[in-house]
């Protein structure tokens, strides 16, 4: 079992994330072998919060040139957290 912190790199501030959490939900990178199992129980060992519902995500990398030189961002996997009604994450308030 994978310790918290190595589950859950780091939150994403988007405009979609934003936009959703007046819904109870946010986004996070996870590491890519992390599955919804894991992510649940260290985002509610984290934040002592309680998740109802994970949804995972991969990303593909974009391709990216330089002049004639090619390549490639890494490959990332999000995860979309839903929470208890009326529960929020303190590090995405005031945003």
């Amino acid at each position: 079992m994978r310790e918290p912190r190595d589950v859950v790199i780091r939150p994403l501030i988007t405009e979609k994330g934003t936009f959703i959490k007046s819904q109870s939900k946010y986004i996070f990178e996870v590491a890519i072998p992390a599955n919804k199992h894991e992510v649940k129980k260290s985002i509610e060992d984290l934040f002592k919060v309680h998740v109802l519902k994970v949804n995972i995500v991969r990303v593909k990398g974009k391709v990216k040139r330089l002049g004639r030189f090619t390549g490639r961002r890494k490959n990332w996997k999000k995860a979309i957290v839903t929470l208890k009604e009326g529960e929020t994450i303190e590090l995405f308030e005031g945003l």
